[in-house]
């Protein structure tokens, strides 16, 4: 057995409300998950990094094409778009196609969004019409207004992959490197995450780690079979979600950043957008090869996943962006306008 890292089981709360009475009605107990928090932080840090950007008219030629107020505006339905578009893009991506029986029984979870269920894909088509109705009200040519959006996102994805992480959730296939993860697989109560339990305040595995040590661990003796006919194994995995953070978050921000910065790339309507499609795309195909496919998803070959397969489009977008923003003099934005 290759050796791995233990899971480092930080609590998945960032705020824990014990049960308590208002007016002899009882609440509670209520958590605020890290997951959510990295929803709350990354639209909050992305928003104040858009409204930096916007304040310095240079990047964009002279110009800036939106004022701090528009961006604040921009924030609310930017929020309404990642929640809705997410929740509502897992439902047709996923559970339509291959949950639909279990979506038949129970309508009702299309809104228990605290259960989890959320793609990026959907939340990117969200903020995109988010995004065009701000436009629209502002009058505002589109693509300025999604490469700001674009320079900002990196940060929101970052943090959610390193909630992703926190929650166990989300991880890789299994490792012989010595940089594999072993993640609880075993199941709590009171709601995500999975294998955390609200009661005892731990993790549950289903191997107990003080009796199992990590070096003895095998699909043999660490393995539990599902209702539904599937294996899960509580073997080192890749830690996929942390390469995700890198590469969809980190090192997109990074290279995005440079750009804007150094390059003048907001100068060229569509030109951040096109490389967040492209980097988004390149960064999500390559860890899909880490990560371990949906079990419910079905015929797809073992090389391509649900995650690959939606990213295609970004790809042709974000090439088509590229070119035309390349193709174009840059220049002032009043003076583009009429073009976008």
């Amino acid at each position: 057995m290759t050796a791995a890292f233990n899971f480092p089981e930080l609590y998945p709360a960032v705020i824990s409300i014990p049960q308590f009475s208002i007016g002899g009605l009882t609440l509670g107990p209520i958590n605020i998950l890290w997951y959510a928090m990295a929803y709350v932080l990354g639209l909050v840090l992305g928003w104040r990094y858009a409204v930096a950007l916007v304040k310095r008219p240079r990047l964009f030629g002279g110009t800036s094409p939106a004022s701090v107020e528009v961006i604040d505006d921009f924030l609310f339905w930017a929020t309404v778009g990642v929640i809705l578009g997410g929740r509502f893009g897992y439902i047709l991506f996923y559970q339509l196609p291959y949950q639909f029986d279990a979506l038949a029984a129970d309508p009702l979870m299309i809104l228990r969004v605290w259960d989890g269920g959320m793609a990026f894909h959907g939340g990117l088509i969200g903020v995109g019409l988010a995004t065009w109705h701000v436009c629209r009200t502002h009058k505002i040519p589109l693509l300025r207004m999604t490469d700001i959006a674009a320079a900002a996102t990196p940060i929101g994805l970052l943090l959610g992959r390193c909630a992703n992480f926190i929650n166990a959730e989300l991880y890789g296939r299994p490792t012989e490197s010595g940089w594999g993860v072993i993640f609880p697989q075993g199941y709590g109560s009171g709601g995500p995450p999975q294998a955390f339990d609200w009661e005892t305040k731990e993790w549950q595995y289903i191997c107990d780690p003080d009796v199992v040590p990590l070096a003895e661990r095998t699909v043999e003796n660490c393995s539990v079979r599902l209702s539904d006919g599937s294996i899960i194994s509580e073997v080192p995995r890749h830690a996929s979600q942390l390469y995700e953070a890198g590469m969809e978050g980190l090192i997109l921000f990074i290279i995005i950043a440079i750009g804007v910065w150094a390059f003048g790339a907001l100068k060229r309507p569509g030109f951040v957008t096109g490389i967040f499609l492209l980097g988004y795309a390149a960064g999500r195909s390559i860890a899909e090869q880490f990560r371990l496919p949906d079990a419910f998803v079905e015929g797809l070959p073992d090389w391509l996943t649900m995650g690959t397969l939606l990213s295609v489009p970004m790809v042709l977008l974000g090439a088509y962006l590229v070119w035309r923003a390349m193709n174009k003099k840059s220049g002032n934005p009043s003076d583009m306008a009429a073009a976008e």
